[in-house]
């Protein structure tokens, strides 16, 4: 039997092992898609104790002790953190197989040298110990992100964002690590929703312009991209369930937007209109800067209407939809593609069926402009688990060109989030090491361990453009 998340956890041949410790262990962390709080890691304030620092906000935490059965009380509400904590411990032993069992213990030892599995019988004596290290001192932001070897962090920022602590931060030049902001402007797509028309009074704010237009509102959002850019800006984020593609008339989606200002309702066909010629506005503008356009597709989100106006968004009531993907896509990538103005594109799903429509896709639209333009982003979410990543990085291989891939990424609110790189990198070397132990390829373990090395870090700088 082996040693329970030993040093060479999940590493099971040899080959794994040289080529971890010889291309992955040690290189930098690159975490180009992420949702810390700029803030945060400005203000750096020393956490209160364990439960702040690792069960707030952590919706992937939150959901698990619901399912065991822990009442709300002790999750988002008015229990002590010492009792939140203990509910915690006391329901992750039985979530066997869930990767937060890993990610908790792979915290637990990287960051405060606990190799003890925590349960319901080792919490009391756990809180002790993490408490008393957060009091020493050297759980900040910024000393987690310095510790855990992070180079560089995009964060999540909406359009009408004045990114005030990303020019803090970038002035402080005693933090090494670069915090740069990423244009997400997904509210406006929101026409449907209450919270459209007050979105474009803090953009008409952030734009210095009157918003009365569909054409207004492309000047304005050009407006934010220059200045994004000029912040150090290398990456665009949209979240949709599917990929729209409805082409209509200029003057229709004129007649639209209108009907979103005067707070009106839609039929599918004119949301689908209106969003598919605002991304294509949007990619084409990306393009002509020289940005990666992320596209996370399949969630269903706040599904819980009880808990979503109790709780708010993002609080574990989302999951994954089903809806068909691949034509919209496709015609959505080509009516860029045939103006030359495709951005590099990085593909997300939240569902796994679409592992090969996505995998495919890519050959479609690849360019020499860039090695591997378009990529299919790593396992996100409900699939960053061991299963989901295997998964996924044995579909780009059969179906892409996987040492160009730009790897892992946290997608996280967490600070102590990181070591799911260290869990990533080793599942990927697990899976090479098996190729090369069953005779599947070649035992160059020098050059596998530059593969590895380029996927956790190397690709990914290059392919933003940036030297870290």
């Amino acid at each position: 039997m082996k040693e329970f998340m030993s040093e060479d956890f999940l590493l099971t041949t040899e080959t794994a092992k040289k080529i971890f410790n010889g291309g992955a262990k040690d290189t930098p962390i690159f975490d180009w898609h992420c949702h810390l709080s700029p803030k945060e890691i400005y203000e750096n304030k020393t956490p209160r104790d364990i439960t702040e620092l690792w069960l707030g906000g952590d919706h992937y935490k939150w959901r698990a002790m619901r399912g065991y059965g822990i009442d709300e009380k002790y999750i988002t509400g008015d229990a002590t953190p010492y009792e939140k904590f203990l509910k915690y411990a006391e329901s992750l032993s039985y979530c066997i197989g869930n990767p937060l069992y890993h990610w908790t213990h792979l915290e637990l030892q990287r960051y405060f040298g606990i190799y003890e599995p925590l349960s319901a019988k080792t919490a009391p004596e756990i809180w002790e110990k993490c408490n008393a290290q957060i009091k020493n001192g050297g759980f900040t932001p910024r000393e987690l992100i310095e510790k855990s070897n992070v180079a560089c962090v995009c964060t999540t920022d909406d359009a009408a964002d004045t990114l005030e602590f990303h020019k803090l931060l970038a002035e402080d030049k005693s933090f090494k690590c670069k915090v740069l902001p990423a244009f997400r402007p997904d509210k406006a797509f929101l026409i449907d929703t209450p919270q459209f028309v007050p979105w474009v009074k803090a953009m008409e704010n952030a734009s210095e312009m009157r918003i009365n237009s569909f054409a207004d509102l492309k000047t304005a959002l050009k407006k934010r991209i220059d200045f994004f850019d000029t912040m150090g800006c290398r990456a665009s984020d949209h979240s949709f369930a599917y990929c729209p593609y409805k082409e209509a008339p200029i003057g229709e989606i004129e007649e639209i937007f209108t009907k979103a200002l005067n707070g009106d309702k839609f039929t599918t066909d004119e949301l689908d209109k209106y969003r598919t010629a605002l991304l294509q506005f949007l990619g084409r503008e990306y393009a002509q800067k020289g940005w990666v356009m992320e596209l996370h597709l399949g969630a269903m989100r706040n599904n819980n209407t009880r808990m979503f106006r109790k709780l708010g968004a993002d609080t574990g009531f989302d999951s994954v939809d089903d809806y068909p993907i691949a034509n919209g896509l496709s015609r959505f990538l080509d009516s860029l593609d045939k103006d030359g103005l495709l951005p590099k594109t990085v593909l997300f799903t939240l569902n796994p069926k679409d592992n090969t429509v996505l995998g495919t896709m890519l050959g479609n639209f690849q360019s020499p402009e860039a090695q591997s333009k378009i990529q299919f982003g790593s396992a996100w979410w409900f699939n960053d688990n061991y299963d989901g990543m295997r998964k996924q990085l044995s579909d780009l291989a059969n179906l892409g060109v996987l040492g160009k891939f730009v790897g892992m990424i946290t997608d996280s609110r967490s600070f102590l989030s990181y070591p799911r790189h260290e869990y990533f990198r080793r599942i990927l070397c697990e899976m090479i090491g098996d190729l090369v132990e069953e005779g599947k390829y070649p035992c160059d373990t020098e050059f596998l361990s530059q593969v590895v090395a380029d996927i956790s870090f190397n690709n990914a700088q290059k392919y933003f453009g940036l030297t870290l």
